[in-house]
């Protein structure tokens, strides 16, 4: 068994096609299947369901993937942990981020590439449940992702900030100089909503169904960039955290109300694999993570501030150490 038999088996149950398969690894087709045929004759199982077209793996085949992606993770963190230190960390950090935790993304990613600017990014927008599973197969380092909402396994977790929510509304919406809203008032406005296979949408109806009121969103989309253009541009209102505000601020011709009574919040912060030793990248990532304090620069659109400031306050020695 060769490690290189294992990366076209692996490759190939990414890609679910011969071809594409081959292209990742940079070897021609008959090459993989060779390699991979020359894996089964020497555990005498078969691995992949084989057909006209790529049918999936056996059980024995799924036993080999799980075998195989942890094998390969391993090797690349021996390679990362043995290779030469004298100009800092290298290599490729990769994170899997929920849509709506895009926008603060860079007040961790930028001190962090500061810290080591060998260290190369890959930033994917993926739910949940898919950073759940890309962490499983070693596809991801990190994940940024609620905490609080649909159960993750085998992860270790660090909470970053809170997300709050404000209803913002174009201001032909919402002329008037009140200084707070009721759930149940807005959900009489005209909403723009994400989706309902978004985490964020479920979290908001359930916030608007706490306060005994249904939101009917008018407009409904998957895309952050989107709800926000409509709210600035066309007659209506959305719930959103304050998160989203802080890259721009408060986009012209809107403007922030505070929701009345109890404040609601739900916890974003990193997820790992539940592992030991931690690798090597995601480690440098953490240790770079937990001396920030994010919660003041995103509080601050809380009272309709414009940015104060690009940069996230550094935690105090007391406050790493509770």
């Amino acid at each position: 068994m060769q490690l290189r038999q294992l990366e076209y088996l692996v490759a190939l149950a990414r890609e679910q096609h011969f071809a594409r398969a081959a292209a990742a690894c940079w070897v021609s087709q008959p090459t993989l299947s060779d390699g991979i045929r020359t894996l089964e004759a020497e555990l005498g199982v078969a691995i992949v369901r084989r057909g006209q077209r790529y049918q999936g793996l056996t059980p024995e085949g799924e036993r080999l993937l799980d075998f195989a992606r942890r094998l390969l993770h391993e090797r690349d963190e021996l390679l990362r942990d043995l290779g030469p230190r004298s100009q800092g960390l290298s290599g490729r950090l990769r994170i899997g981020a929920i849509p709506t935790s895009l926008p603060p993304l860079p007040l961790v990613t930028t001190p962090f590439r500061q810290r080591h600017p060998a260290v190369d990014l890959t930033i994917l927008s993926l739910s949940s449940a898919e950073i759940d599973r890309q962490l499983k197969t070693f596809d991801l380092d990190a994940g940024l992702t609620y905490l609080d909402g649909d159960p993750l396994g085998h992860v270790r977790k660090l909470t970053l900030y809170e997300e709050r929510y404000l209803l913002l509304a174009s201001e032909d919406v919402m002329s008037d100089d009140r200084e707070a809203i009721s759930w149940a008032e807005a959900a009489d406005l005209p909403l723009c909503l994400l989706t309902c296979d978004m985490q964020n949408r479920r979290i908001v109806d359930r916030l608007f169904r706490a306060a005994g009121a249904v939101a009917s969103p008018r407009i409904e989309t998957n895309s952050i960039s989107t709800l926000l253009s409509h709210v600035r541009s066309g007659r209506c209102a959305s719930v959103v955290p304050q998160t989203w505000l802080q890259p721009f601020g408060i986009p012209q011709g809107t403007r922030v109300v505070p929701f009345a009574g109890a404040e609601s919040a739900s916890r974003i912060g990193l997820v790992w694999l539940d592992s030991d030793p931690e690798p090597l990248l995601t480690r440098a990532f953490l240790e770079v993570s937990r001396r920030l304090d994010l919660q003041p620069t995103l509080d601050s659109m809380m009272i309709g501030e414009s940015r104060q400031t690009d940069a996230p306050r550094v935690r105090s020695t007391r406050a790493r150490s509770k």
